[in-house]
C-alpha cells in the first residue's frame, strides 16, 4: 500500500531539523520512498517534509511516520498522513506541493486525467482507500493543478525533491 505523509515543522524548528539531518537520512534509507523531497516559505525556510512510501499497511504507516527522528525530536507540529495510489509522471525538479481537499469524503472511483505539469500525483484516501478525501501533486507550478470549484481547501508550497546530497 502506498502512503502519503507530509510533516508540517513547528515554528522555529529549523536548527533541530539541521542537527537532524544524517538522523533522517539514515532514517529514510530503511524505506522505498516514491517520492519525496522538503518544502519552503519563499525565503527558504523549511516548512515540512513530503514522503511517498509504500508500506504494507496503515500500522507500518503509523510507525513510519511517528519513528521518524525529526518527529521523535519535536521538529514537526503535525502530519498528514493518507493512503495514496501515487502516479509519477515525470522525472521531478524544483517546484511545488499542492494538496486540495473536499468539502466532503466521496466514494473513489479514481483521478481524471492529470493536467500538464506535473512530476507526481495521488488521492488523498481514507483508511479503507474507499473514499477520497482530496489531492496531493508535486508540480512544476500550482497553475491549473486542482479546479478550485471542486476542492474546498487548496494549500501551496514550495518544494524540491530530496534525499541524500
Amino acid at each position: 500500500m502506498e502512503f502519503f505523509c507530509y510533516h508540517r515543522d513547528r515554528a522555529g524548528s529549523t536548527p533541530i531539523r539541521a542537527e537532524m539531518v544524517e538522523e533522517h537520512w539514515s532514517y529514510m534509507d530503511r524505506f522505498e520512498l516514491i517520492a519525496r523531497g522538503p518544502t519552503f516559505l519563499d525565503d527558504d525556510t523549511l516548512t515540512g517534509s513530503v514522503h511517498v512510501v509504500d508500506l504494507p499497511d496503515a500500522a507500518a504507516a503509523r510507525a513510519f511516520v511517528f519513528e521518524e527522528p525529526c518527529y521523535q525530536a519535536g521538529a514537526y507540529r503535525d502530519v498528514l498522513l493518507r493512503r495514496t495510489s501515487w502516479t509519477r509522471h515525470a522525472d521531478p525538479a524544483e517546484g511545488c506541493l499542492v494538496l486540495g481537499f473536499l468539502p466532503r469524503p466521496e466514494p473513489y472511483s479514481g483521478l481524471p486525467a492529470p493536467p500538464a505539469g506535473l512530476f507526481g500525483s495521488g488521492p488523498l484516501l481514507s483508511d479503507d482507500g474507499t473514499m477520497l478525501l482530496g489531492v496531493a501533486a508535486l508540480a512544476a507550478s500550482p497553475d491549473d493543478v486542482l479546479s478550485p470549484d471542486r476542492f474546498t481547501a487548496v494549500e501551496v508550497h514550495r518544494w524540491q525533491p530530496g534525499g541524500r546530497r
